[in-house]
């Protein structure tokens, strides 16, 4: 591979650590492509489709002429490995704040849970979570939040593929998603509690697809210090 491929375009996939923010992860393997291949400052590059920092898995890179396909592959329908904790939520949806309002969950039979899930798939209302990277005002809704800022989140159509192999092991609720652009996985936990009474929250989730893509042809040695791209090529 040399600094013309790069230019021309190429697909990147990475498997995105957990905790990365996705800028992150594009922005170390910037950094490396342009050392290593002695690429210009305003060498293009950029994702396809963000994962939160408590999220992992496929995280698509476009370099040069092929930054031009991150709007087609972001169109594109996502799979995801789910697992919500029920009884308890969180204000975030996800394990970045802490555990609020537990709730007695022992009356929650398994039955229950898969009639409620089957409810989800199709075209559904969403309101994304107020700490998520949506611009109102200009302003990012997660930095309205942190600021203890009231933030109102327009609800907005999304659809649920597929729910499938779902285990379950209370208070957890496992499960693999398939969704449009635009879902939110953790507004989907978060709806998920609320429709069994009694809350939940998203604990782990590992994006596994996005169209083609799969993660089984991601990597993240991309990111490790000691990686060549040279050498491994």
């Amino acid at each position: 591979m040399t600094s013309e491929d790069f230019l021309e375009g190429q697909i990147i996939l990475l498997d995105k650590p957990l905790d990365w923010t996705s800028f992150q992860a594009v922005n170390k393997l910037k950094y490396k492509l342009k050392n290593e291949f002695n690429l210009p400052k305003k060498f293009k590059i950029g994702h396809a489709g963000t994962l939160d920092p408590r999220a992992t898995g496929l995280l698509i890179v476009c370099t040069g002429k092929f930054t031009k396909k991150i709007q087609e592959i972001q169109d594109a329908p996502k799979e995801y490995l789910t697992e919500i904790k029920i009884g308890v939520q969180t204000e975030s949806y996800d394990t970045e704040k802490p555990e609020i309002l537990h709730q007695d969950y022992s009356h929650i039979t398994e039955d229950f849970i898969h009639e409620t899930l089957s409810k989800f798939v199709g075209e559904i209302d969403q309101k994304p979570p107020v700490f998520s990277a949506i611009k109102i005002d200009g302003n990012r809704a997660y930095d309205l939040a942190r600021k203890g800022e009231e933030v109102e989140m327009k609800s907005r159509k999304t659809t649920i593929h597929y729910l499938k192999d779902i285990e379950i092991d209370l208070p957890f609720v496992r499960f693999t998603v398939g969704c449009s652009k635009g879902t939110y996985i953790r507004s989907l936990a978060h709806d998920i509690g609320q429709e069994l009474g009694v809350g939940a929250y998203l604990t782990n989730l590992r994006r596994t697809k996005i169209g083609d893509y799969s993660i089984e042809h991601a990597s993240s040695q991309y990111l490790e210090n000691e990686f060549s791209f040279k050498e491994n090529l």
